[in-house]
């Protein structure tokens, strides 16, 4: 594939600078911290779990589990962090379970 200066770029850059110059991160962002919610926690907090948003660094994770969003509310900066590694970069500044 040949960018727009004549050198040559692999697919994945290609695919990367398509994104950044379309302003689809974003998008991308909200769609991955959901998806990494989903595999990092497992089927059995998975099932308690009725939605999982993501806005401007907060994670907003709805349960349906009074007990279960008590326990995981002493684990929020470790959810945080777990996460942020999941996704390769720093994403999620704060975690709000409801």
């Amino acid at each position: 594939m040949k960018s727009h200066f004549g050198n040559l770029v692999s697919l994945q850059e290609g695919i990367k600078d398509f994104v950044r110059e379309n302003r689809l991160e974003k998008g991308f962002d909200k769609l991955n911290v959901r998806e990494a919610w989903f595999r990092l926690m497992g089927k059995s907090i998975a099932s308690y779990t009725t939605d999982v948003q993501f806005k401007e660094g907060t994670l907003f994770v709805y349960l349906s589990s009074s007990t279960l969003r008590e326990e995981l509310s002493f684990g929020k900066e470790k959810i945080a962090n777990l996460m942020n590694e999941e996704l390769g970069k720093v994403l999620i500044k704060k975690v709000v379970l409801m």
